[in-house]
């Protein structure tokens, strides 16, 4: 198969797939499983590029990492979507304000827009999957280190946030323990992590280089879009004072030592 070929069913397969997507939520009345979508055929596509041909041992351990990526962001949405349902995530009922009167059709394109975004986040791994060299060289072990960091530091993040909903019933409070003490966000410091891991891990392919927008693209969604920004006005509605209090002692994405608080004084 030639990579044109490659590139060609990558591509089409997932707009397939997200039209697919797409009927299923507007049969179901709730579009938040794209989000569950994204990620799992991120890892598809990615595993597709780096399994197709005889893999070597550099393009099975990138397959392991971006199969773990997805395997655990995909499971983790798809817990939180299936205990929500029929209530949408906030961002798209949102969205259906302002689409009011073309609802599907907008959203049709919303998720056609995804799947061009999954083809994208995974072409680094093509570029693994392409690359003519088998050995290890510095990027892909540093890569490969710095994304399985990232994984650890994401899972134990979102532990210790189920870990304290288990044992603190009240709605109001603010979880501080653990990573939670250092970062507001330190699940979404840590995908970011993973993904600049999977940027280093690529460099050592030709052209490698050519894939820093990946991770600045999900840096970019985390900090501004979909992560952050969403997440807080949340928190702010339902915690009130409590939630302020935390945005002015600790960082909002990298680990860093807490401010004292105002209380303190």
């Amino acid at each position: 198969m030639t990579s044109t070929q490659i590139l060609i069913i990558a591509a089409f397969g997932n707009l397939i797939i997200f039209t697919a997507a797409w009927a299923f939520c507007v049969k179901i009345k709730n579009f938040s499983p794209v989000d569950a979508f994204w990620a799992v055929c991120i890892g598809l596509t990615s595993l597709f590029f780096l399994l197709l041909e005889s893999p070597n041992p550099k393009q099975i351990t990138a397959a392991i990492l971006i199969g773990a990526w997805a395997t655990r962001l995909g499971y983790h949405l798809s817990k939180r979507i299936t205990k929500h349902h029929p209530h949408e995530d906030t961002r798209y009922v949102k969205l259906r304000e302002v689409w009011e009167g073309k609802v599907n059709p907008m959203f049709l394109l919303f998720f056609l827009a995804q799947a061009v975004s999954v083809f994208l986040l995974a072409l680094p791994f093509y570029l693994i999957a392409a690359d003519p060299d088998p050995t290890f060289g510095s990027f892909s072990i540093i890569g490969a280190l710095v994304a399985l960091t990232g994984l650890i530091g994401e899972t134990i993040s979102d532990q210790q946030m189920s870990a304290f909903k288990a044992t603190d019933p009240d709605p109001k409070s603010v979880c501080k323990k653990g990573l939670w003490k250092y970062s507001r966000h330190p699940n979404y410091f840590f995908e970011s992590v993973i993904w600049f891991g999977f940027f280093i891990f690529t460099l050592g392919a030709p052209w490698g280089w050519t894939t820093i927008y990946a991770p600045a693209i999900i840096t970019f969604l985390l900090l501004k879009v979909t992560g952050i920004p969403p997440t807080e006005a949340s928190a702010v509605k339902r915690k009130g004072e409590a939630y302020r209090e935390y945005q002015r002692t600790t960082s909002p994405f990298i680990p860093l030592p807490p401010k004292p608080s105002s209380t303190d004084h």
